[in-house]
């Protein structure tokens, strides 16, 4: 009788032993991204680790995997949902299929600027739509800009009938595709990895991208022309699995929280001293000819596309649009 009390007892003590140095086991935060470390996702990756494991050592662990190097832009949500990676920060164009209220943001000249931008997703609309996703397991965390996007191509782009016919690399996004159907041109889907040598090729003549992504992935050196257009914005939002953060020690995520609100400030703040860096270092590269529109010339690309706002309208919904829209004054 003694032996099995014994016994039991060592089991007991084994357990629990395990059981601490489970509870001892920080927590891994997997966050995968698809562009370089020197764009501005890349810097608030990194800022994020070296918070995290500042202010919360031994506790959380957090594992940066840049450049699609564990999941490309095309499997990184199947990933997020299935619990292979925790943080995630897509472009604001790849929600669709999740909530159509997410294609504002890909609306062609809806914004006038990154500060316009800034404001509406400050505000309750746009905090509102953080939480939009809850009930397919995706929690928002945060906007993080990437900039605003200028047309590239292998002719020069002043007036919308330049584009037509050519073929311009598009995300999977209806809003644009349609974007590019509005002025003839024909959009191709392609994930971010294959842009470089699909350019390259000439499997696609163009491209849409802020000055930070064309600089750090060289399409400034398969491009002749970029067109400063800022006729949209490429934002990203950072995303995590609902369960998972939710399942999370308040504790920890409280201190997460703090961080990330840190950690967004500063991302979008560089996001524009990127942007503004890498037009320049493109501009000394002479690879590229950098073409400055018009008033005039703008205000026609505006209106060649605008009646794609018209197409969308139901799904995203008027007034969501009237307040984007209105982040201009």
């Amino acid at each position: 009788m003694f032996k099995m009390t014994a016994k039991a007892l060592a089991c007991a003590l084994s357990l629990s032993i395990a059981g601490m140095a489970q509870a001892a086991d920080p927590i891994v935060i997997k966050f995968s991204h698809v562009v370089a470390d020197n764009t501005p996702k890349g810097q608030g990756a990194n800022l994020f680790k070296k918070l995290v494991e500042e202010r919360l050592p031994g506790k959380v662990k957090v594992e940066v995997y840049p450049n699609s190097s564990l999941f490309g832009d095309g499997k990184e949500m199947e990933a997020l949902l299935l619990g292979d990676v925790q943080l995630i920060a897509p472009s604001l164009a790849k929600f669709e299929q999740y909530t159509k209220k997410l294609q504002i943001f890909d609306l062609p000249f809806l914004f006038n600027d990154i500060h316009a931008v800034d404001k509406f997703q400050q505000s309750p609309q746009g905090q509102e739509l953080l939480t939009s996703m809850e009930s397919k397991n995706i929690t928002g965390l945060g906007y993080w800009h990437n900039g605003m996007k200028q047309l590239s191509a292998n002719k020069p782009l002043h007036e919308p009938k330049d584009a037509r016919g050519l073929k311009f690399r598009v995300q999977a996004s209806a809003v644009l595709e349609e974007q590019f159907k509005a002025v003839r041109a024909n959009p191709r889907k392609m994930s971010f990895a294959e842009v470089y040598q699909g350019l390259q090729t000439g499997v696609v003549n163009g491209a849409e991208n802020p000055y930070s992504n064309i600089y750090s992935q060289k399409f400034n050196e398969v491009q002749k022309y970029i067109t400063e257009s800022n006729h949209g914005v490429l934002d990203y939002m950072l995303i995590t699995n609902t369960k998972f953060w939710n399942g999370l020690p308040e504790d920890v995520r409280t201190e997460l929280d703090k961080i990330l609100i840190e950690v967004t400030a500063e991302v979008n703040k560089q996001a524009e001293i990127l942007n503004e860096g890498d037009k320049q270092r493109i501009i000394d590269a002479k690879t590229s000819e950098i073409i400055t529109l018009t008033p005039e010339q703008r205000a026609e690309w505006r209106d060649a596309m605008k009646p794609v706002w018209k197409k969308f309208e139901g799904d995203i919904g008027a007034d969501l649009i009237k307040a984007a829209e209105a982040s201009n004054n």
